[in-house]
């Protein structure tokens, strides 16, 4: 299976449309979040529905610049992952919003706790008390986890969530998208668990991730960070 991976594509429709023969070979399209531009919310709206004319299979979440609210919208275009476990072709995904509380002047800023709670779904026991096992799980979280190449700001310090990589940690979902820090693109590993952050898609950046089956199981087998 092979994911094109965007986020951060802040409002900007000239890149998003820079992308079409990407989308055509694309399976599934996983997005990190920032539908709008900064401080202009508005632009969220024409992001998503120009983003959803382009692939059938999309599956997102909101970053920190868009509203809270903004979810009912990607609900309403069956592109969410919020808060739920979506089955598509053998693989699940989930998904976590917005990002680390920093700076408050942004409309999505969460806590630690806040941030892995989107999550809880994949942690639950079932009737048993036994914790579910996953070998098929795509996760998509805005907020990078910490330490990282991909939460490293320009001072070289990780500013990612601490919560999200001990959620990874104890799930191990096979491959995780993130976004939110623009000048940490890069591909990581936290145990067995592939990280991505493809840079800002405003900026340019995205990546490429081909997904593969040995018999029941899936995995990474290869990511490569693009730029157009």
């Amino acid at each position: 299976m092979r994911c094109l991976i965007i986020s951060d594509g802040h409002g900007n429709l000239e890149m998003l449309d820079k992308l079409d023969e990407e989308f055509k070979k694309a399976d599934c399209v996983l997005f990190g979040g920032d539908f709008a531009k900064f401080g202009e919310t508005e632009t969220g709206l024409p992001f998503l529905q120009r983003l959803c004319k382009k692939h059938e299979k999309i599956f997102a979440v909101l970053g920190n610049c868009d509203e809270p609210e903004f979810i009912e919208q990607l609900e309403n275009s069956d592109i969410s992952v919020v808060n739920s476990i979506v089955y598509s072709d053998g693989l699940a995904f989930i998904g976590s919003s917005g990002g680390s509380k920093f700076t408050g002047t942004t409309p999505f800023e969460r806590d630690d706790e806040e941030l892995a709670f989107d999550l809880h779904l994949a942690k639950e026991p079932d009737e048993n008390g036994t914790l579910p096992s996953w070998d098929n799980l795509v996760a998509i979280m805005h907020n990078p986890p910490k330490d990282t190449k991909c939460d490293v700001v320009g001072d070289g310090i990780h500013v990612g969530s601490a919560a999200l990589k001990e959620w990874i940690e104890n799930v191990k979902p096979i491959l995780v998208v993130t976004g939110h820090i623009h000048e940490s693109r890069g591909v990581d590993k936290i145990g067995e668990t592939v990280v991505v952050n493809p840079g800002a898609l405003c900026e340019g950046n995205y990546a490429v991730a081909e997904i593969s089956r040995d018999g029941d199981i899936w995995k990474v087998a290869n990511t490569e960070l693009k730029a157009l």
